[in-house]
C-alpha cells in the first residue's frame, strides 16, 4: 500500500522551508554593509577616494534605511512581502556587483542600490514573521537577528583574507553568492506563500488584504490608542538602540586605543566581541519568555546589559571585555525584543508592516547621525568621557521607552 504524507507533516515541511529561506534572506541583510569597512583603505586607494568619499560610502546604506523605509512599506503593501523579498535579494546581488566595478560612480551607485534593497528586506521580513510565525514571533525574530549578525561576522572576518588573495573588487563582489543562494531558496518558498494568500473564496473572488487603516478602524478607541502609543514608544526605543549600535561600532576601537593604550590592531580585535556576542544575545528574548519571564523583565535585563558598556568604560575600564561582551549580547537581544513586540502586539499584518516602517524610519534617521555627533563631542571635549555620557543618556531613554512599551497590555 502506498503511503502519503499527512497534511500536518506537509505543512511542517513547508514551514521549515519558509524558515530556512527566511534565514538565508537574513544572512544578506547586513553582510554587504559590513564587508566594506575591513577593506575600506584598499577601496579608497583603488578608487582614489578622499576621506569624505569613504565616509559617504559607509554611511549611504544607513541613510537609505532612514529615507527609503516609507517607500519600501508602500511597495511591500502593493506587491506583497514575498515579491518584495525576491526584489530585495536581486537588488542586493546587483548592487554588490556594481559596487565592485572599479569606478567611483559605480561604487556610490552600487552602495545606494544595496542600501535600498536591504531597506526593502528590513520591512518585508517582519511582515512575514507577523503573518506566518505570530505564535513563535520571539523565537523566529531571534533567529532572524542572530543570522543577520552571523552574516556580519563572516564578512568582517573573511573579506580581508579574500581581498589579499583575489583583490578587493572580487572580495566584495564575491559576497553576492549569498544573495543568489538566498534567492534560489526564497523563490519556491515565496511562490507557495503568495499562491496560498491569493487562494479564491467560494465565490471565486481573490480576497484583498485589509489596509492598516481598516485594521485600526476595527478596534475600539482604547485599543487603537494603545497601538499608536506602542509604535511611538518603540520608535523611541529603536532610535536609542540603533544610535547606540552605530555610534559604538564606529568609535569603540578608538576608545579602547585611547583609554587603555591598546594598539590600533589590538583595539580592532578587542571590539569584535561586540558583534560576535550579538549572535547569542538574539536568543535571550525567546529563552527568557520560554522560561516564564515577562517581556518587561527581559527588556530591563537587556537595557542594564547595554548600559554596562558606557558606564563600565567610565568607571572600570580594565574590565572592558566584560562590558563589551554584555553590550554586544544586549544589542542583539534588544533588536529582537523590539520587533517581537511589533509582531505580537499589532492587531494585523498591515498594522505590523506600517509599525515596522515607522519604527525603522525613526531609528535609522537618528542612527545615521549618531557616529558624527559622537565624534564631534569627542573633538570638542578632547576626551571620551563626554561622548560616553552621551551614549549613556541615549541608552537610558531607550530603557525608559522599553520599560513602558513592554509592560503587559491591559485586557
Amino acid at each position: 500500500m502506498t503511503s502519503y504524507p499527512s497534511p500536518a507533516r506537509d505543512d511542517g515541511a513547508r514551514t521549515g522551508l519558509l524558515l530556512a529561506a527566511l534565514l538565508l534572506v537574513a544572512l544578506n541583510l547586513r553582510a554587504p554593509i559590513t564587508s566594506l569597512p575591513p577593506v575600506v583603505d584598499d577601496v579608497a586607494a583603488g578608487l582614489g577616494l578622499t576621506p569624505t568619499g569613504v565616509g559617504l560610502l559607509t554611511s549611504v546604506p544607513v541613510l537609505c534605511f532612514a529615507l527609503c523605509t516609507p517607500l519600501a512599506s508602500v511597495l511591500v503593501a502593493r506587491t506583497g512581502p514575498e515579491v518584495a523579498l525576491g526584489a530585495s535579494l536581486a537588488g542586493i546581488f546587483a548592487g554588490t556587483v556594481l559596487r565592485s566595478a572599479g569606478s567611483v560612480p559605480a561604487a556610490l551607485a552600487g552602495t545606494a542600490v544595496v542600501g535600498i534593497a536591504i531597506t526593502l528586506g528590513n520591512v518585508a521580513v517582519p511582515v512575514i514573521i507577523a503573518r506566518d510565525f505570530r505564535r513563535r514571533a520571539a523565537a523566529v525574530t531571534g533567529a532572524y537577528s542572530a543570522t543577520m549578525n552571523l552574516g556580519s561576522t563572516f564578512t568582517t572576518m573573511l573579506t580581508v583574507p579574500l581581498a589579499a588573495a583575489f583583490g578587493w573588487q572580487w572580495a566584495l563582489a564575491g559576497w553576492g553568492v549569498l544573495a543568489l543562494a538566498a534567492l534560489g531558496t526564497w523563490v519556491p518558498a515565496g511562490r507557495h506563500l503568495a499562491a496560498r494568500g491569493r487562494a479564491p473564496d467560494a465565490a471565486g473572488r481573490r480576497p484583498r488584504p485589509p489596509s492598516a487603516r481598516a485594521e485600526l478602524d476595527a478596534l475600539d478607541p482604547p485599543a487603537r490608542s494603545a497601538v499608536r502609543r506602542l509604535v511611538v514608544l518603540l520608535s523611541v526605543a529603536f532610535a536609542g538602540q540603533a544610535s547606540g549600535y552605530f555610534a559604538v561600532t564606529a568609535w569603540l576601537p578608538e576608545i579602547l586605543h585611547d583609554r587603555l593604550g591598546m594598539t590600533a590592531a589590538g583595539a580592532g580585535g578587542a571590539a569584535a566581541p561586540f558583534q560576535l556576542c550579538a549572535v547569542l544575545g538574539s536568543f535571550i528574548v525567546p529563552a527568557g519568555l520560554a522560561r516564564g519571564l515577562s517581556s518587561r523583565t527581559v527588556a530591563m535585563l537587556l537595557s542594564a546589559m547595554w548600559l554596562s558598556l558606557p558606564l563600565g568604560l567610565l568607571l572600570a575600564p580594565d574590565l572592558w571585555l566584560l562590558w563589551v561582551g554584555l553590550a554586544g549580547a544586549a544589542q542583539g537581544g534588544n533588536f529582537t525584543a523590539i520587533f517581537t513586540l511589533v509582531a505580537q502586539r499589532s492587531p494585523g499584518v498591515a498594522v505590523a508592516r506600517r509599525a515596522s516602517a515607522v519604527v525603522q524610519t525613526a531609528g535609522y534617521a537618528c542612527a545615521a547621525l549618531a557616529p558624527t555627533v559622537m565624534g564631534a563631542v569627542h573633538e570638542s571635549t578632547g576626551g571620551w568621557t563626554a561622548p560616553l555620557l552621551v551614549v549613556t543618556g541615549v541608552l537610558a531613554v531607550m530603557a525608559a521607552a522599553m520599560a513602558v512599551a513592554s509592560a503587559r497590555p491591559r485586557d
